[in-house]
């Protein structure tokens, strides 16, 4: 059997490499058109970080598995075509910073279409807005050569930082086809692919519908958890209740569970923002108003969450920060990996820089053109300097932000820290992953997310 992947990003790029080195009886193809990423596939320093991806990469690559810009001989080649491009919200027209424009995915369509000589299985990968597939099928119908190609809707569950392990034993493998004899052959057909490592009982079928908004609907849910307990992050800091306990109390409810309910500055990554919002569109457009309202509070909670850590910041600094440097710990928008798409880090450097901060900005993962490209910095600007450690953008700081939960700002020496900052030194968690009473003991003033700001007139904290 042979595999393609059109698209050698985020997703692409490790889900073939995971099928490679399960399946070393099938040939996999990862193309794109993008000369520079696919070199980058092709070398040790790999465009996507994810820890055992490399491993994963040098187990298969060069035997069953390569990477190429040859899109059209890898589609005339395979027997099942994934389709794994970008779907980013429209920035323009009918449905602007709602809707997915879909773009990619109808060049690829046209592409498959016009290359393929024989009927092909085409994998919808991509996060799509439900009924693409009708879409790709009318284009493929409509062009080419009239062959019979089968669409199916396989969309991804994956949790960046945690990709691999998620690929090799994955909660559940979704496949949704058409509801005929052809269709029915197709699924089984990829069901069998996945079969080789995930047990059948995890590999679940549905219809191409059901398939397609699953994977909205899944997001909207884990956004919509993240942004219930930062809404009670506020109440928190405005009770002296706090926000980890509650979490924890509410979370040994199994009706409820402990999973996505931690407060934080707020949640980024490709999909959580762009499919919430792509569900609010979807809404809309078949008259449900009301659900289309309920959804977009989801996306407003998360905005606020951000401008209120941002304005407590202002507030402590004696409500300026004009000229003054700001130690920014993360910028991608979780640990263990380099994206900074959505990065709740982006939206709070950009309000500091319009209040005219001057920001010293540490990642271990993303680089410096990465965060001057986020940030849309000129080559000459100087309000943004890229650190090599969390101890140097802290370094004569007014205070440290801790955006990002790398575990690496654990093990920070503070007492160093607090001893070559601005005085009063502060420390603002945006993460909740240090331990604030130590900061505080070392000289810290401390300001974390759903915790009680004034901790020294707060109740004490029982245990069992």
């Amino acid at each position: 059997m042979r595999i393609c992947c059109i698209g050698a990003g985020y997703v692409g790029g490790p889900t073939m490499a995971m099928i490679a080195a399960k399946c070393p009886h099938v040939r996999v193809d990862v193309v794109d058109l993008n000369s520079e990423r696919i070199a980058a596939w092709n070398s040790k320093d790999l465009p996507v970080y994810e820890p055992g991806l490399d491993d994963i990469v040098s187990q298969a690559r060069g035997k069953n598995l390569f990477f190429s810009t040859e899109v059209r001989q890898a589609i005339h080649e395979s027997d099942i075509v994934f389709v794994s491009v970008n779907t980013p919200t429209k920035t323009y027209g009918i449905g602007a910073d709602r809707a997915a424009d879909l773009r990619h995915v109808e060049a690829v369509a046209r592409t498959i279409a016009e290359t393929a000589d024989r009927p092909k299985i085409i994998v919808e990968k991509s996060t799509i807005p439900v009924r693409t597939a009708e879409v790709i099928q009318t284009i493929l119908k409509n062009n080419g050569m009239g062959l019979n190609h089968q669409v199916l809707s396989n969309p991804e569950f994956l949790a960046e930082g945690t990709a691999i392990r998620d690929l090799s034993s994955p909660d559940r493998i979704l496949i949704g086809g058409e509801a005929n004899d052809e269709g029915h052959r197709a699924v089984e057909t990829l069901a069998g692919v996945y079969a080789t490592w995930v047990p059948r009982e995890r590999i679940i079928t549905t219809n191409l519908w059901s398939s397609e908004l699953s994977k909205l609907v899944a997001n909207a849910f884990l956004a919509q958890r993240i942004s219930s307990i930062n809404s009670i992050s506020a109440l928190c800091e405005a009770t002296g209740a706090d926000v980890d306990e509650v979490a924890r109390a509410i979370g040994t409810d199994s009706r409820i569970g402990s999973k996505f309910l931690k407060a934080s500055v707020g949640f980024g990554g490709s999909c959580f923002q762009k499919d919430v919002l792509n569900l609010t569109y979807l809404c809309g457009h078949f008259g449900l108003p009301e659900v289309s309202a309920y959804w977009e509070q989801v996306i407003q909670m998360n905005e606020w969450q951000k401008r209120r850590f941002t304005s407590q910041v202002l507030k402590a600094l004696f409500n300026t920060v004009c000229g003054k440097r700001i130690g920014i710990w993360g910028f991608a928008f979780k640990k263990d990996t380099n994206d900074t798409r959505e990065s709740p880090a982006i939206g709070v450097c950009r309000q500091l820089l319009a209040e005219r901060a001057k920001l010293a900005i540490y990642d271990p993962k993303v680089s410096a053109a990465q965060i001057r490209a986020d940030l849309g910095l000129p080559p000459n600007d100087t309000s943004v300097e890229i650190c090599t450690s969390a101890e140097a953008a802290a370094d004569q700081s007014h205070a440290v932000l801790v955006l990002t939960e790398w575990d690496e700002f654990r093990e920070v020496d503070f007492t160093a820290v607090h001893a070559r900052m601005m005085k009063p030194a502060w420390l603002f968690d945006g993460r909740n992953v240090l331990d604030h009473e130590l900061l505080r003991q070392t000289g810290f003033r401390v300001r974390a997310i759903g915790k009680d700001p004034s901790p020294s007139t707060s109740h004490s904290s029982w245990t069992a």
